[in-house]
């Protein structure tokens, strides 16, 4: 029995280590070279990341609104794909131009160069890591970080109770329907695209718009205004439920009559509520949830808002092509000859590239919201731009 145990855990083990060995001996080689500096890097520049941006707002929580400690631990564990998905392509940039750098500055690229090897073939290991960390982070962004922001979100919520969830509401609902309006003749007109409603709520939470006033213009000779404490959408009925509120109706020639309702059934689309669930930052979303945020924004024909969850879509596949970005330019910038960077160098080379980066893509994003420039133009722009330069400094290099 012990043998037979012993067989199939040599077994099992072959077949991890198979794979690895049927890598070529330089790119094995290499590929140890970039993997663990790049892991200490994703650890280092997450742990950052985190402290900034969480662990200072859990401690507020803490003190402000008594949130337990053990929700405080589940919360941070929750937001930990979104920090790490941002690691990646830095983590990417450093492990590549450092681990080429000493190699360089150790003359062992030059030994490769003098048997031939060229400067493509040394960094293709570096090529192949950064492809794979840009699917890693375009299944990290799409799948992991919506999902745990909303757990984090919800364990939030369950540990901090009312306070939060009023500081956590969503806030300003305006939802406008264009089509035809009804005449004197009490038939609709021939133009489709006059203002009929304008459905606006203070604020919505727990799927309940509170505050609600509703400016009814669906009629030629009549105008309305609906004000309410609340409203819920009933799918059955397909109308919405307002709860202590009045009716002021005013007619063609100014005569004005009120009512009082403690509930009122009023048909309606289903819009304003589609409106306020769209989160309100993009990385809350999946790629289908994004697009169907989108399909909202052309029905409500908000070209604003149509622009910027344009520019997002497409920033869900630039995002993470900035592995494949920063992979090349530093394995290119380590590699070359001339370059004897020390740790702190290559890390503050680094941070200058990242800036340089992610600054071209904010102005780049900021001209697609608002409508400068093209939303794809806009979000592929850096990405493209960053790689043609650097496949411009690998011709550029004599032993391509």
């Amino acid at each position: 029995m012990k043998l037979l145990n012993q067989s199939l855990i040599k077994k099992s083990i072959n077949k991890i280590i198979t794979p690895w060995h049927s890598i070529a001996l330089i790119d094995r080689w290499l590929l140890g070279q970039i993997i663990p500096p790049m892991l200490f890097a994703i650890s280092a520049f997450t742990v950052i990341s985190l402290s900034v941006g969480v662990m200072f707002d859990l401690i507020r929580k803490i003190v402000e609104y008594g949130l337990p400690l053990l929700k405080a631990l589940q919360a941070l564990i929750y937001s930990l794909p979104s920090f790490l998905v941002l690691s990646f392509p830095m983590a990417v940039l450093l492990s590549t131009l450092l681990s080429y750098g000493k190699l360089s500055a150790n003359s062992e690229l030059l030994a490769l160069r003098s048997l031939g090897i060229t400067t493509s073939r040394i960094i293709a290991p570096a090529i192949a890591v950064s492809i794979f960390m840009t699917g890693l982070t375009f299944y990290f962004n799409d799948n992991l970080v919506p999902t745990s922001n909303k757990l984090a979100e919800a364990t939030l919520r369950s540990g901090v109770g009312s306070s939060f969830n009023k500081e956590k509401a969503k806030y300003n609902i305006i939802f406008s329907r264009k089509g035809s309006r009804i005449d004197l003749n009490n038939k609709p007109t021939k133009t489709n695209t006059l203002l009929t409603h304008i459905f606006y709520a203070s604020r919505f939470e727990k799927n309940t718009m509170r505050e609600v006033t509703v400016l009814d213009f669906s009629r030629v000779n009549i105008k309305q205004i609906l004000t309410a404490k609340s409203a819920v959408f009933d799918k059955d009925s397909s109308s919405w439920i307002f709860t202590d509120g009045s009716i002021v109706s005013t007619d063609s020639i100014g005569k004005t009559t009120s009512i009082n309702f403690k509930n009122y059934l009023y048909p309606f689309v289903e819009g304003p509520l589609d409106l306020a669930k769209v989160p309100k930052d993009a990385s809350d979303m999946s790629l289908k949830e994004a697009l169907e945020a989108e399909r909202i924004y052309k029905k409500l024909g908000d070209l604003k808002q149509i622009r910027k969850i344009q520019v997002r879509i497409q920033e869900k596949f630039t995002f993470p092509c900035a592995c494949l970005v920063f992979g090349l330019i530093g394995s290119i910038l380590g590699s070359k000859s001339n370059l004897r960077s020390s740790k702190s160098q290559g890390f503050g080379l680094s941070v200058l590239l990242i800036l340089v980066y992610y600054v071209m893509s904010f102005i780049c994003s900021s001209f697609g919201v608002t409508g400068l420039l093209p939303p794809i133009i806009a979000a592929w722009f850096p990405v493209v731009i960053s790689l043609g330069g650097g496949f411009y400094f690998l011709r550029k290099s004599s032993y391509i």
